[in-house]
């Protein structure tokens, strides 16, 4: 092992006397003899974050900006208490889940950082300092539908931003018998749906780039064939 202080003393290499001590402490740790505090400190990349500390949301399994909706699945960890932990939370269409202690709790729309400081406050008449964690385990509250000549038809989920040609590529991408320049999405805005023309072959030739627009949740991606 390495420690990048070593000191040349007439060619001969040399540890400094700071190095030394920093080797001697790691050994002590390493047999398990070190003080408490010297063994807490050399084990803190181990330990779980702190309450409070910041927790991207990639680490939660959704994008950045997500928000909770009916469908999703959620994982609820409360840290050293596995009775008031659940391990799949389905949100209901009405927007809510089922927890112990908590019993139902109304989740429609926030975000796992929002749900977290929730939950540690329902949870704080019955675990004092209560450290919540929420993971989102499987979207389903954001999804765009692939009709036609696609390699995958069906559902996919809307995990980011995305235009029509990220979504046909997380597709598979279009069949041989797909009609490239007649390819629409339908939306519904206002309680009426409108259509959104899309040149497969303009996009991808860098042309008609304004046709590659966002997708929404629901919106329904049509391939001709």
């Amino acid at each position: 092992m390495s420690c990048g202080c070593s000191l040349s003393v007439r060619g001969t290499p040399q540890r400094s006397s700071g190095c030394a001590a920093a080797v001697a402490a790691l050994a002590l740790v390493w047999h398990g003899m070190a003080p408490p505090a010297l063994a807490s400190q050399a084990q803190a990349g181990t330990a779980k974050p702190a309450a409070g500390e910041t927790t991207t949301s990639e680490n939660r399994g959704a994008p950045a900006g997500f928000r909770i909706g009916a469908g999703d699945v959620l994982q609820i960890n409360v840290w050293k208490e596995p009775e008031a932990s659940v391990p799949a939370a389905v949100v209901r269409p009405d927007g809510k889940i089922s927890l112990p202690l908590v019993k139902e709790l109304d989740v429609q729309g926030l975000t796992p950082t929002e749900l977290e400081k929730l939950l540690t406050a329902k949870l704080d008449q019955y675990i004092h300092g209560a450290d919540v964690t929420v993971v989102i385990k499987e979207i389903r509250s954001k999804r765009v539908y692939l009709v036609g000549a696609v390699k995958r038809e069906g559902t996919i989920p809307l995990l980011s931003n995305m235009s029509v040609l990220q979504v046909l590529a997380e597709a598979g991408g279009l069949t041989e018998y797909a009609k490239k320049k007649k390819i629409y999405v339908l939306r519904e805005e206002n309680g009426k749906r409108n259509r959104y023309p899309f040149d497969y072959e303009a996009v991808i030739k860098g042309e008609h780039m304004d046709e590659n627009i966002a997708i929404l949740p629901d919106d329904t991606i049509v391939v001709p064939q």
